[in-house]
């Protein structure tokens, strides 16, 4: 238990006291039970009080009758006529009062309006006060549950992770130890050393980049920014791998489309996609970048297409395809290399900008990712024309939509 837990239990307890003493009176006038749950109106000092406190509330007496209770304690159907209604609830407050001391525990219940939906996490404090009662505060830990979660399963991937190249690379230094007097050997192994390399690089660069993305909590200086600029950036940084593969990069679509948010993170989701683009599509292929206005669902927004000429996704890998290290047997195989975070980023950055990630992908089709940002319109017309993207004398590839 936090040590300013404990001190707001101990401050509470002579409190809790002197509230109980006054409902005391107002049972012995018998006034009780036509007041509750409002007995403490004729406190209106204490009710002040108790209303303050960062968490929900519940004050029982000896008998596991509710005293008194905050709102949120009744909409949640924790307290129904006057009692306790959930055992998690209810056990904290048994143990607190057979040790007459504090007792800290945890709960989670299912939403009343909707119990199929994910389930609300509290953390729980009982403490005894005089007289057999107990003072119950809870708060909702959801999103601390959820992020520690996360930052577990991180963990623990990313050592997963970790352990392919590194373990590589100590076997292949190894080796070329052993074989040193053989140059064909030496040059093999390498070879191989230089790519576990590379990816390794490649796993901190995006740990970094997500970890920066994580941390920032969303934009907070955004600019006006020219989605024809972040599209031929990406597809630059991308042409010698590409060319490498003898892969085209085509891009098109609509010009002069400007969104608010931050080019450096937009340019590496952009990236990022047109990477993925490039891993799966067959050599000789084509990967094509449209930039296109939403209709619809999406009116208002810039839509910024990859679309590749790869073996597509499955459907039960498409629900999945953007959990970080997340690969399917079909889309993301270990052997196309990769940090396995390149779409978690994606994500990341669409929703950081208010926008999404719409995916269209069949089996044996290749696959589509549409990086969808609001448009900012409004300034659109008070900017210089920004330039002209390249290869425009390429055949624009047409767009696949979802279906």
């Amino acid at each position: 238990m936090s040590t300013g837990m404990m001190l707001t239990l101990v401050a509470l307890a002579g409190f809790v006291l002197g509230l109980m003493a006054a409902l005391a009176v107002n049972r012995w006038r018998g006034r009780l039970e036509e007041e509750r749950p409002h007995a403490v109106v004729e406190s209106p000092d204490a009710l002040r009080l108790l209303d303050v406190l960062p968490q929900s509330y519940v004050i029982v007496d000896e008998s596991d009758t509710v005293v008194v209770a905050s709102t949120r304690a009744y909409s949640l159907g924790i307290v129904r006529n006057d009692r306790i209604d959930r055992p998690e609830f209810l056990q904290p407050v048994d143990r607190a009062r057979e040790r007459d001391g504090v007792v800290r525990a945890s709960a989670s219940i299912a939403r009343p309006s909707d119990p199929t939906k994910a389930e609300t996490h509290f953390a729980l404090y009982a403490a005894s006060i005089p007289a057999g009662g107990v003072l119950l505060l809870f708060e909702d830990n959801t999103e601390k549950v959820r992020l520690d979660r996360t930052r577990q399963d991180f963990v623990a991937n990313v050592s997963h992770e970790l352990k392919t190249p590194v373990g590589a690379i100590g076997l292949l230094a190894e080796t070329i130890s052993t074989v040193a007097n053989d140059p064909e050997a030496v040059e093999h192994f390498s070879t191989r050393l230089m790519e576990e390399n590379k990816r390794l690089s490649l796993l901190v660069q995006d740990i970094i980049e997500l970890s920066r993305l994580q941390d920032s909590g969303g934009i907070h200086h955004s600019i006006l920014v020219h989605v024809d600029g972040v599209v031929r950036e990406a597809a630059d940084r991308l042409r010698v791998t590409a060319g490498a593969r003898q892969i085209r990069i085509v891009t098109g679509g609509v010009e002069g489309a400007q969104v608010y948010g931050d080019r450096r993170s937009l340019v590496t989701a952009v990236g990022n996609l047109l990477d993925n683009a490039v891993r799966y599509t067959r050599p000789h292929g084509r990967v094509s970048v449209a930039v296109v206005r939403g209709e619809e669902k999406n009116a208002g927004q810039v839509g910024i297409s990859v679309v590749d000429q790869g073996a597509g996704i499955a459907p039960e890998d498409q629900q999945r395809i953007f959990e970080r290290f997340y690969r399917g047997d079909v889309a993301r195989t270990r052997d196309k290399g990769g940090s396995g975070l390149g779409l978690a980023i994606v994500k990341h950055v669409a929703e950081d900008h208010g926008g999404h990630v719409q995916l269209w992908s069949r089996v044996g089709q290749g696959s589509t990712f549409t990086l969808w940002i609001p448009e900012a319109r409004l300034a659109s017309a008070l900017q210089p024309e920004p330039q002209k993207l390249q290869n425009q004398s390429e055949p624009q590839e047409k767009v696949k939509k979802e279906a």
